[in-house]
């Protein structure tokens, strides 16, 4: 009762046992008629009238408890007055009852003691006089019982109060954790452990419904257990209602099985021991609840094992399940069903979201396939770079000196950077595909034009110095002449095929700029007669153009178109509703061609300008391309190589020092090749 004391506090004039004077035989007759009285009140006779102590009469009830799930006992204590006065130490035994609400005490006679108003403090429920007849005695034991039941009503509504409130904490707070993770195998984690922090229970499963060819079918997920440690992997079992998980899902019904090797009569499932067989441990109550989505389908089904009196409690023998597994009640089942129904809409949302990433992942990796499809020689080259540069900023984010202590991303940044590294070439969709081939300065079909202009002023000089021949051989011409011309044939033949010697070497591309090109300046002005009678050049002007290209294959022409390629990533990203997690792929993809000396392109942005995240890719975009493997246009670069590249790039104000240190001491190509 609220209020009592644990400890009756003995008289301070006598503190061990009844004075002498206290009159033994009357205060035992006089509780002989109390009892008497008692015992033969009709009104009374669903109750148990005992004497604790020869000076004391009780009365036990038996009642169900507030909660409505046990029962429990109450008591009333009639103690003469004497034994308030002088002897208190008789009611120390019901002190505990006392304080617990479970007990009072009535007073017969009037006490001398004083501050009798204070009694009530220390379990006492009222006095009657010495000579009370039967009503008044009535009266007193069911004043007293109404008291013990009203306070222990209200003492268990103030529990039940509090644990509502404690409850519905915990279920706001499980119910905001589970709609914060996407992450679906989390997600069931999440689920599993906060039903069994809820209900109290040792252990659980959780099963997920998937479609199946024939019919579908129960995947088992997850498990956990507080008491014993043991491997498990995922498995699939038939939907039938031969399992407990599979008629939770069949027939949407919760089920509460206090015993599992007792199940109720004409129950359609049966209990696998072989789990407990295999780790030892043992099932005894389970509580099997289906998880259903909002379309009100079932997506899985959630089973807890073993409720326990203490959470702390391990069940590590049968004794201990014996003694501390108890079945699951009804509060149990109503939190259960509560988190079950947040459960599955929150995995159904998890489950939808997870097929959206996968389908959006499935179009990044279409788009990256329809873009390298363009230029199988770049094959890999986005996935590569989209490895080193997450890589790279793993790194970064675990440093703790430097310019980038302060960095930081989260698995949503690695994320947005992970896309926007394998897009970072999706503009070559725009870019002509003769370009992005382009493997030597001249295309194919031009250096084939050119051939023919020289095999025809080829085959032009044998025509002209046979026709000359000829006419000497008509006329008698001496034997010097012919051989005059035999020579001269012979020169400006080894001429021509030095001219084209030169003009093939010209057209191979080079990585640094390098080159002599004064035999192509010499060709351009050097021409021929065509079947017309025209003159024509024997190289076209942009074929000279094209032939003095100090770097690479491509002229500025075509250089700028493939350059245009960035402009339009990122004008092609940021017509995707990439949501707010994603927003910035666009700006990141679209800058890793970006320098830090305001040189780069598209937007000549200088280095405070540029996104870290576009820093980095810059790096692991140079370093691919430098070592990847051999091109029509170039040969793979050694590492050692490539490296010195990236300190050249630093030292021209391209790249970031601290970056490009970070990439070569971490070795990140070794780590992302790793991954």
């Amino acid at each position: 009762m609220a209020g009592a004391t644990t400890r009756m506090p003995p008289n301070a004039e006598q503190s061990h046992g009844p004075p002498k004077d206290v009159g033994e035989g009357v205060v035992v007759a006089g509780m002989d008629r109390i009892q008497e009285i008692l015992e033969r009140e009709g009104r009374l006779a669903n109750d148990l009238v005992r004497r604790p102590h020869a000076a004391l009469v009780a009365i036990w009830r038996t009642i169900v408890a507030p909660s409505g799930r046990m029962q429990e006992r109450i008591s009333v204590i009639f103690a003469p007055a004497v034994v308030w006065d002088r002897a208190r130490e008789l009611l120390a035994p019901f002190a505990e009852r006392m304080a617990q609400g479970l007990c009072l005490l009535v007073i017969v006679g009037r006490p001398q003691s004083p501050g009798l108003g204070e009694a009530v403090g220390l379990g006492v429920a009222s006095v009657v006089p010495a000579d009370a007849n039967g009503d008044d005695m009535y009266l007193a034991a069911y004043r007293a019982f109404e008291l013990l039941e009203t306070k222990g009503r209200a003492e268990a509504r103030g529990r039940w109060l509090r644990r509502y409130r404690y409850e519905l904490g915990e279920l706001l707070t499980i119910a905001r954790a589970m709609t914060t993770v996407r992450d679906v195998d989390k997600l069931l984690g999440v689920i599993l452990e906060k039903s069994r922090f809820v209900t109290g229970a040792d252990a659980g499963s959780i099963y997920i419904l998937e479609p199946h060819a024939d019919a579908p079918v129960l995947r088992f997920k997850l498990t956990q257990n507080d008491s014993v440690s043991f491997d498990s992997r995922e498995f699939t079992m038939p939907l039938s209602d031969r399992s407990v998980a599979g008629s939770a899902a069949l027939s949407k019904t919760t089920f509460s099985i206090p015993d599992v090797y007792v199940l109720p009569e004409g129950s359609t499932f049966r209990f696998d021991p072989s789990f407990d067989r295999r780790t030892g441990y043992v099932t005894r109550s389970m509580l099997v609840a289906p998880l259903i989505s909002q379309r009100d389908e079932v997506i899985g089904v959630i089973q807890l094992i073993n409720k326990k009196r203490d959470p702390n409690q391990k069940l590590l023998t049968k004794a201990d399940v014996d003694q501390h597994v108890i079945a699951f009640d009804e509060r149990s089942e109503e939190l259960l069903g509560m988190l079950a129904a947040q459960a599955g809409v929150s995995l159904e949302t998890a489950m939808l979201y997870d097929e959206i990433r996968k389908l959006f992942e499935g179009f990044v990796k279409a788009s990256v396939e329809a873009i390298e499809s363009r230029d199988p020689t770049t094959s890999g080259h986005s996935r590569r770079v989209a490895e080193l540069t997450v890589t790279l900023a793993k790194v970064v984010d675990a440093e703790t000196t430097g310019p980038y202590a302060s960095a930081f991303f989260r698995s949503e940044d690695l994320r947005e950077l992970e896309y926007a590294s394998l897009l970072h070439d999706f503009g070559k969709i725009g870019v002509r595909e003769k370009i992005l081939v382009k493997a030597k300065k001249l295309y194919d079909e031009r250096l084939d034009l050119v051939r023919s202009r020289f095999d025809f002023v080829a085959q032009s000089i044998e025509t002209e110095l046979l026709a000359e021949k000829v006419r000497l051989l008509e006329r008698g011409g001496p034997r010097d002449a012919i051989d005059t011309l035999e020579a001269e044939r012979l020169r400006r033949r080894t001429e021509l095929d030095a001219a084209w010697d030169a003009v093939c070497a010209a057209n191979e591309p080079t990585v640094l700029s390098s080159g002599d090109f004064e035999r192509i300046e010499a060709l351009a002005h050097r021409t021929f007669v065509d079947l017309r009678g025209r003159v024509q050049p024997l190289l076209a002007e942009e074929e000279v153009a094209c032939l003095k290209v100090s770097r690479g294959s491509l002229t500025p022409q075509e250089f700028d178109e493939i350059r245009s390629h960035v402009s339009h990533t990122f004008r092609f990203l940021s017509q995707i509703p990439w949501g707010k997690s994603l927003r910035r792929v666009p700006i990141i993809a679209g800058a890793h061609h970006e320098r830090l000396n305001g040189t780069g392109y598209p937007n000549r942005l200088l280095a405070e300008e540029i996104p870290v995240q576009s820093k980095m890719m810059s790096v692991a975009d140079i370093y691919d391309a430098l070592t990847a493997s051999d091109r029509p246009y170039k040969k793979a670069m050694p590492l050692d190589r490539a490296l010195d590249i990236l300190d050249f790039s630093v030292k021209d104000g391209h790249l970031d020092a601290e970056l490009v240190r970070i990439f070569k001491e971490a070795r990140i190509w070794e780590r992302a090749h790793a991954l």
